[in-house]
C-alpha cells in the first residue's frame, strides 16, 4: 500500500467500528490532508477496545513513516544549558524527541484526548503513538480503578513515537487565583515523572510544560516550578543522565531560557 491507501483503509475500518461518524466523514475532503485528518479525527474519538492485527500493522506502517517524514531528533544530538551538562532546553514538537521517554499531561481518565484534531500534548503523543497507547492507558485504568489523581505519574510504552516510553502525569487545573497547592501539586507531578523514570531504570526523560495549556497555570510560575523541582533532583543525586524541556512557542522559550542561562 501507499500512503494514501494506508490512510483510506484505515478510515474505512475504523468506520465500519463507528458507523455512527460516517455522515460526519462525508464533509472531509477526499485528498490526501482532509481523508489524514479524518484518520486522526477517528483515532481521537475510539473508544478503548480489541484492536485488530491487520489494522494495527497498517496504521503503524503509516505512523512510522510520518515519524521519519518529521525527522526524529536525537537527544544525544542537542546541547546542554550551561553549567549543567544534563539540562537541555529545546523547542519543538516532543513526539519527535527519541529520549527514553516524555511526559504527557493527561487528565484524570488517562485515556487520551478524545476532540478531534485538538491542539493539545495529550491529543499529539495519542496521536503519534497510535491506538494502542490508549488502549494500554485503559488497561492501568481498570486495574487501578478510580481516576488518576493529581500529582502522580505511570508508565506506558511508546509505541510508534521514537520515545520508547510515554509517562503520563495529570497537573493541577488552575480555575481563578493560583494558590500555593497548585504549586504542590505540580510540583509532584515533576517529582514523580522523575522518580518513575528511575524506577524504570531509564536515561533520559523529556518533560512538556504541565498544566500550562487548557489547564491555565500561568506558564512563568510553572516554569520556575519545573526548573527548581529538576535542579533540586539533580542535586540530591539523581540519575538520569538528561532532562529535555521542551517548549512549544516562543514565549514558552523565552520564559525557560532566562531562568536557564
Amino acid at each position: 500500500m501507499d500512503r494514501i491507501e494506508r490512510i483510506l483503509y484505515l478510515n474505512e475500518n475504523l468506520l465500519e467500528e463507528m458507523p455512527e461518524y460516517r455522515s460526519d466523514a462525508e464533509n472531509f475532503p477526499r485528498d490526501d490532508g482532509g481523508q489524514r485528518r479524518l484518520l486522526r479525527s477517528l483515532m481521537n474519538v475510539r473508544m478503548p477496545g480489541a484492536l485488530r492485527e491487520d489494522l494495527l500493522n497498517v496504521q503503524d506502517e503509516l505512523l512510522r513513516e510520518e515519524r521519519e517524514e518529521k525527522g526524529v531528533v536525537h537527544v544525544s544530538d542537542l546541547p546542554s544549558v550551561p553549567g549543567e551538562e544534563r539540562i537541555v532546553l529545546w523547542q519543538g514538537d516532543i513526539t519527535r524527541l527519541d529520549t527514553d521517554a516524555i511526559v504527557n499531561a493527561a487528565n484524570s481518565r488517562m485515556l487520551g484526548c478524545f476532540i478531534p484534531c485538538h491542539n493539545c500534548i495529550d491529543n499529539a503523543i495519542h496521536s503519534a503513538a497510535g491506538l494502542q497507547l490508549r488502549e494500554e492507558c485503559a488497561s492501568l485504568m481498570r486495574l487501578q480503578g478510580h481516576e488518576e489523581p493529581v500529582g502522580q505519574a505511570k508508565i506506558t510504552a511508546g509505541y510508534s513515537l521514537p520515545a520508547r516510553h510515554v509517562i503520563h502525569t495529570v497537573g493541577p487545573a488552575v480555575e481563578g487565583q493560583l494558590m500555593e497547592r497548585h504549586c504542590e501539586q505540580l510540583r509532584s507531578c515533576y517529582c514523580a515523572c522523575l522518580q518513575k523514570a528511575e524506577e524504570n531504570g531509564l536515561e533520559s526523560l523529556a518533560f512538556c510544560c504541565i498544566s500550562t495549556g487548557v489547564f491555565r497555570f500561568p506558564k512563568e510560575e510553572a516554569a520556575k516550578i519545573a526548573v527548581q523541582t529538576v535542579l533540586d533532583y539533580l542535586a540530591e543525586g539523581g540519575k538520569l543522565n538528561k532532562i529535555v524541556f521542551v517548549v512549544h512557542g516562543d514565549e514558552n522559550f523565552s520564559i525557560y531560557r532566562n531562568l536557564l542561562f
